[in-house]
């Protein structure tokens, strides 16, 4: 006989939760309450004003469109965060089937280091990235960049990838090849397409990983505003006696549509791809 929880517990349970679910999104409702007043500011003294679109204009975000170059920064966070998608996914699923299926020497002692990578701080190699990136003409350029992210990527991607590979049975693949299929034929048309699900979480990590960095943008892409990305762009607009909060919100509103669009065009794919790629193997 199941049990039955009793109804204080209920409501106790159902408050904290709609309390934990004001608690996350109101900050996102709240920036964009901001974006929509005038003169910058961040606040109103209105009550309901913090809480509904009483004093609402788009004048912010006709500044940031249209009288900044902030549509050439959305454009450039978005070639950069692409292209180091295609190449997470181009070195990550190669270096992951390869761990997944072959067995060379020195297998496991790769695998133990690149745990061992994903302990430090991505921040502790900027100083390094950068001397490297100016010794081979690429800092103060995307493709720099890209690689940058590329390369922050790597070990959780791999291991992600690893572990759904783990769980394709290799006889599919050796059934193909039995068919007539070569190895590499067998990895496009099998192993591949059976791995959609975590190819979508390797995907959209990777996308975020390039479209949402503001530490590595702003160091090894410092200027000009032409090549500048949208994160790092926003905090241009600070000086030295004001914050124009209102279009500082209109920004990152702006920003986060992409995000939001690419994780909608995933959301089929990600949750199996991290709970089986990234616990199995």
């Amino acid at each position: 006989m199941i049990k039955r929880t009793p109804v204080g517990v209920r409501v106790l349970q159902y408050t904290f939760l709609v309390i934990a679910v004001i608690f996350a999104l109101y900050p996102v409702w709240f920036a964009l309450l901001a974006s929509g007043r005038s003169g910058g500011r961040l606040y109103t003294l209105s009550l309901p004003g913090m809480f509904f679109p009483v004093d609402w204009s788009f004048e912010n975000y006709r500044f940031m469109l249209f009288e900044r170059p902030y549509l050439t920064w959305i454009t450039n966070s978005f070639k950069v965060a692409s292209i180091t998608t295609i190449f997470s996914l181009v070195v990550c699923t190669s270096a992951a089937f390869a761990l997944s299926r072959f067995r060379f020497k020195g297998r496991e002692f790769f695998l133990i280091f690149l745990l061992a990578i994903s302990t430090f701080p991505g921040i502790l190699s900027l100083v390094a990235i950068a001397q490297v990136l100016t010794a081979v003409g690429l800092f103060g350029k995307h493709l720099g960049l890209i690689l940058a992210f590329t390369s922050a990527t790597l070990v959780f991607c791999t291991w992600n990838l690893k572990g759904y590979f783990d769980t394709i049975p290799i006889d599919l693949e050796e059934a193909a090849q039995i068919d007539g299929t070569t190895p590499v034929q067998a990895f496009f048309l099998i192993a591949l397409p059976l791995a959609r699900p975590a190819l979508a979480v390797t995907a959209i990590l990777a996308f975020m990983t390039g479209w949402g960095d503001f530490i590595f943008s702003s160091v090894l892409v410092p200027a000009p505003d032409t090549v500048k990305l949208a994160v790092p762009a926003l905090y241009s607009l600070a000086n030295s006696v004001s914050v124009p909060w209102g279009q500082f919100a209109a920004g990152a509103v702006i920003v986060v549509i992409p995000t939001v669009l690419v994780y909608l065009a995933l959301n089929r794919y990600f949750e199996a791809g991290l709970t089986v790629g990234g616990v199995k193997g």
